[in-house]
Formats: C-alpha cells, sequence, structure tokens
C-alpha cells in the first residue's frame, strides 16, 4: 500500500477511489498467482498443446492477458508498454498459436505476470496515466480511464482462467 498518501477520514473521497484501486490490484494479483501456478504445473508439451475444438492453448490465454492488460492500460493512455511488439503480435484479441512457444517465453511471460501488476501499481500512484484515449470493449463497456481498464481487465482475466480450466482437462 503507498505509505504516502494521507487522507483526512475514510470517508474521504480520494480515500475511496484509492481503496477501491488497491482492492483491484489485490484481485488481479490472485488472478496471476493463478496464472503463475498454472505455469509452473504443466510441461512446456502441455502448454502448448491445443485440444480438439479449442483455438487456442494454455499459454497462449496465459500470455494474453498479459498483453491485454498493457494494452488497455498503457497503450490507450499513450505510455510505453513493458512488453514488446513482437508480444502483442503474437497474443493480441484475434490472434491464436502459430508457433510452438520456448521454455525461454514461458520464463519471460511468468516474469511479466507479476512484473507488470507492480509496475502498474508504481505508475498508478504516480498518476501517469493522464490522458487515456477511450475503448469500448466488446463485451460492451466502454473504458474511460485506466484506472476502468485495470477493473475491466479482471473480468478478462476471469474468462481466460475460465477458458483455461476447461482446456486442461484435456491436456
Amino acid at each position: 500500500m503507498c505509505k504516502e498518501n494521507s487522507f483526512e477520514t475514510e470517508n474521504d473521497y480520494f480515500y475511496q477511489k484509492f481503496r477501491k484501486m488497491q482492492q483491484t490490484l489485490d484481485v488481479t494479483r490472485t488472478s496471476r498467482n493463478i496464472l503463475s501456478q498454472m505455469l509452473a504445473g504443466y510441461t512446456l508439451e502441455q502448454l502448448n498443446k491445443i485440444p480438439e475444438g479449442y483455438n487456442n492453448n494454455l499459454i497462449w490465454n496465459i500470455a494474453h492477458v498479459v498483453v491485454v492488460q498493457q494494452m488497455l492500460v498503457y497503450k490507450l493512455s499513450g505510455i510505453p508498454m513493458m512488453i514488446s511488439d513482437e508480444m502483442v503480435e503474437k497474443y493480441k484479441k484475434g490472434s491464436k498459436p502459430e508457433h510452438i512457444a520456448t521454455q525461454a517465453e514461458v520464463d519471460e511471460i511468468k516474469t511479466l505476470l507479476t512484473e507488470t501488476i507492480n509496475q502498474t501499481e508504481t505508475d498508478l500512484e504516480s498518476k501517469i496515466f493522464i490522458n487515456y484515449q477511450e475503448y469500448p470493449t466488446s463485451a460492451g463497456n466502454v473504458l474511460k480511464s485506466a484506472s476502468d481498464a485495470m477493473v475491466f481487465n479482471n473480468f478478462h482475466e476471469g474468462l481466460h482462467i475460465g477458458i483455461i480450466m476447461s482446456i486442461r482437462k484435456f491436456i
């Protein structure tokens, strides 16, 4: 929790906003811990396997949540992302696995699961997200800020955790 923030009371508007974002980040960290455990619990072959009837695999779904969070929060704020353009191309919305992920890629994705959220928290506390390009999601929400993007991101990650749980039954 950010130590330099001080508020008059717990009813203070800014305190409430700060607490809401902390809760959002806590949920995101829970999601990322689940995904990290899944990465550690499967072989490279299992992570890359696309079961019959599916369009993607475990590693694609895990990397996809990293990419989407970076695009929703950073790219739409006009701030450089922590991920490469190559990673965006491989795992953005509408893409599908067209290569076998290497162990080095899996290791990078595992690191990014934690590092991207830690950096996002730091950047939110530093208030660097000033401009934001409104974005209508495919779920029907209109994101108007980086904070909105983080809240929506939790919904998005939950969807992909559900898909992952389904895929893992077939590998």
